[in-house]
Order: C-alpha cells, then sequence, then structure tokens
C-alpha cells in the first residue's frame, strides 16, 4: 500500500513509476480525485456535525415555537450528517479500492521496460566449455533418469502434468541444498522457520498478490485459505497487526516451505523435466528492518545468495530487473541467473526483491519509534511508523538442474559440489544406476 500523503505530495514521481512499469498513469489521478472528494466529503459532514452540536445548545435553550422549529432544523440537520457521512465512507472506500491497485514506487535507477529489459550488473564465473572436454552434455533429465533420481511419468499419473518424484541421491541432493542454504542463514543471524503452506487471504493480498485475479494461485475454496507459492507470504503476515522493536538490528526469519503455483499461461514452455513445476521446495530469507536500512539488507541479501551460488560451483550473472517486470509489492528486484548449458543461456535461480514499506502498510506492521526532545525541551512522546520488507531466495529445488548440468561427467556420473557433501554422508559422486 502506498501512502496516501507521499502521493499527494509528488504525483509525478508515481506517474514516471507507473510509466516505467508500462503500467496505466491515470490510476495515479484517479487516485487523487477519490482522495480530495473524501477530503471534501470529510470537511462537510465534520462542519455538519459542529453545526448540529451548536443546534443541540439551541435547543436545549428555547421554549415555544421556536423551539418547534429548531427541532425540525436539527431533524433535517441529523439527516445530512448521516447522508454526508455515507458520502465520506463511500469515497474511503473508493480511494482504498484504487489504492490497492497502485504498484509499488519503484526505485530511482531501476531500467524501464519489460521482461527484456533489464540491466546486466555483472558476470561471475566462466561456464564450462564442454566441446573443449570432447563430449556433448545431457540436459538435467537425462542426467536424472540415468541416476533413477527424476520419475516425471509417475508424478504425471498421481498428480497431473508437471508434477514428480525425486528419488536416491537427487531427493537426497535437494536436501541437502536446503540444510545448506538453512545453514549459511543461520550464520548471518536469520532466524529458522518452518511455515504454513495455506493462509488466509488477507495475508496473501496482504503481501501485495492479487487474490481475485491472479490465475497461478492456488486456492483452497472450501476452507477460504491459498497454497503459497514462497513462503515470503506467511513470513510477511507472521508479524501482521504487530508493533516491531527494532533497536537491536533487523529481524531475518529464514522459511522452509513447498511452494505452489500454477504456472498458467505457460504451457509449452519449460515443461521438460523440472524448471517450471507446480511444485517445489524452497529456503526464503524474510527480513523486517527501518526504512533506512532497505537499501544495504538488500545488498546484503543479494550477496548471500551469491555466496551460495559461488559455492555450488555455478556460473552466473545478476540483473537489475526491469520496472514493468516487477511484481507489485517491489521496489528493485535483482536476479540471478545461472548458465544452463544445454540450453546456452543463463536462466533464474535466485531473486530478492526490497518491498519499501509497502507489504507493511498493507498487513499494518509498524516499528515503535524513540521518544525525542522537542524545540521546547520538553519530551514528546514516541510514535511508530511502517517497517520495511525484503525477501531473498537462498535455495530452491530448480537449482538441481544446473547443479546436475554444469557437474555432469561424460560416464553420466555428477560431482556434487563440496558445500552439499557433509549433507550426504561425505559422498562426492552420484553415479549412474545400473
Amino acid at each position: 500500500m502506498i501512502d496516501i500523503n507521499e502521493l499527494r505530495a509528488h504525483p509525478d514521481l508515481f506517474r514516471a513509476s507507473q510509466k516505467a512499469r508500462e503500467a496505466d498513469e491515470s490510476l495515479v489521478d484517479r487516485i487523487l480525485d477519490a482522495d480530495a472528494q473524501r477530503r471534501t466529503a470529510i470537511t462537510e459532514f465534520e462542519n455538519l456535525r459542529a453545526e448540529q452540536n451548536a443546534f443541540g445548545k439551541k435547543v436545549a435553550k428555547a421554549q415555544g415555537e421556536e423551539k418547534q422549529e429548531l427541532l425540525a432544523q436539527v431533524k433535517q440537520l441529523a439527516a445530512d450528517v448521516k447522508a454526508t457521512q455515507a458520502t465520506a465512507d463511500a469515497a474511503q472506500q473508493t480511494q482504498q479500492a484504487l489504492l490497492t491497485q497502485l504498484p509499488n514506487l519503484v526505485e530511482e535507477g531501476v531500467p524501464s521496460g519489460g521482461e527484456e529489459d533489464f540491466t546486466v550488473l555483472r558476470t561471475e564465473g566462466t561456464p564450462r566449455d564442454f566441446v573443449a572436454e570432447g563430449f556433448e552434455p545431457k540436459d538435467h533429465l537425462e542426467i536424472a533418469e540415468l541416476l533413477d533420481g527424476i520419475d516425471m511419468e509417475r508424478g504425471a499419473k498421481v498428480s497431473g502434468s508437471r508434477f514428480y518424484f525425486l528419488k536416491r541421491d537427487i531427493a537426497r541432493l535437494e536436501n541437502a541444498l536446503l540444510l545448506a542454504a538453512q545453514d549459511l542463514a543461520l550464520d548471518n543471524g536469520f532466524i529458522p522457520m518452518t511455515t504454513p503452506n495455506l493462509v488466509r487471504p488477507e495475508v496473501m493480498s496482504g503481501t501485495g498478490f492479487d487474490v481475485e485475479h491472479d490465475d497461478e494461485i492456488y486456492r483452497v475454496e472450501k476452507d477460504d485459505l491459498y497454497l503459497v507459492g514462497t513462503s515470503e507470504v506467511a513470513l510477511a503476515g507472521y508479524h501482521m497487526d504487530e508493533i516491531l522493536d527494532l533497536s537491536d538490528g533487523p529481524l531475518r526469519y529464514a522459511g522452509w516451505s513447498s511452494c505452489y503455483r500454477r504456472e498458467a499461461g505457460s504451457g509449452g514452455k519449460d515443461t521438460r523435466g523440472i524448471i517450471r513445476v507446480h511444485q517445489f521446495n524452497k529456503l526464503e530469507m524474510f527480513v523486517y528492518c527501518t526504512q533506512d536500512q532497505a537499501a544495504a539488507e538488500h545488498e546484503r541479501l543479494l550477496a548471500w545468495e551469491e555466496q551460495m551460488l559461488q559455492a555450488c560451483g555455478l556460473s552466473y550473472r545478476v540483473i537489475d530487473t526491469a520496472a514493468g517486470d516487477l511484481g507489485t509489492s517491489a521496489a528493485r528486484k535483482f536476479d540471478c541467473e545461472a548458465w544452463v548449458p544445454t540450453q546456452g543461456r543463463y536462466r533464474e535461480l535466485t531473486s530478492t526483491s526490497n518491498c519499501t514499506t509497502y507489504q507493511a502498510r498493507r498487513l499494518n506492521i509498524r516499528e515503535r519509534l524513540p521518544e525525542t526532545t522537542g524545540a521546547d525541551g520538553k519530551p514528546k512522546k514516541a510514535g511508530t511508523r511502517a517497517v520495511a520488507t525484503l525477501n531473498g531466495t537462498l535455495a530452491t529445488t530448480r537449482w538441481i538442474v544446473a547443479i546436475l548440468e554444469t557437474h555432469q561427467q561424460q560416464d553420466g556420473s555428477v560431482v556434487i559440489p563440496e558445500i552439499l557433501r557433509p549433507y550426504m554422508r561425505g559422498q562426492d559422486m552420484m553415479r549412474p544406476v545400473n
């Protein structure tokens, strides 16, 4: 949710943000119009209430015919007050409905445009040269089938297309990834969390998802609950309607959860293997911090993601996502895309978003400000303000794709990244199953 005071003071910033997102700029003006109508209605209501109170005093002192006349006017005033209150309430609802449609204000420097208009910030590592090594790389599903590690056919039989079973070493590899990510998070002050996979609609919408129109979200209609596509949703709702103490620094949580996405509209795109599936597991970082700490915290989240990618021996690039490809709640998003040899291109493995105060305003999450001293030397009562929230992926099932393809050997075996070996009982290779 946008701060209406900020929108009122700097409408051109929000128009520019909408333009950068390739979104409707007129929404800003419709919100301002609704705000003006709301403020006018409230002023009229307050004036009538004041007049009504004044008439009440006159009636108490009046006698005879004068009193009857005043009572008739009071009756009309009461009706007018009721009508103006209804008008003010309707204007408030209109403004609120429009505000919920307005995405977050993008940060300065975010590239304008759509999905293909990102900026590459840097490229790390050198993709493996399989030609020089004398063999053609297999794709992740072919490798996994040699290892008897992914069963797409039975996944479809049990649950439908784009579901799967992970087996043997690859099932263990996924757990190793998530455990290694959890330990990295622990080393950096994160609190480990296992989060609910089902959330209430107010939590889903409060995080920034459009529960009415987003075809990617699974809904359990009977219970009016939603399956999360990321533990970010549950972690954002964790402190809903609370006032936080951030005097000791940011609150950092590492959420482990299964994630569910319909992947609507992606038919025929990445349907082979486990690149784009309906269910996967993920270790997600989520941070609550003060508004002035958010930008630096965003850089930290990105650095931890890169640390994990490097530890897994993956070549990758970091992109600054274009405004039109940002989610509703994100003011800026950095993606890390790993090199996938058989596709000859980089594919997203992680993303980290700075949502500034957008989610916190929708979910009513604030921090208590310290008591200050006024110009007169007297103490000023401590207030509250919205916190900032950020999120970032530290490991997910899709990483298996890049690991299998990057570390494959000519005989179909795969070298296990060193960071994952302690979680696989010291095993250093995954070998084909005869």
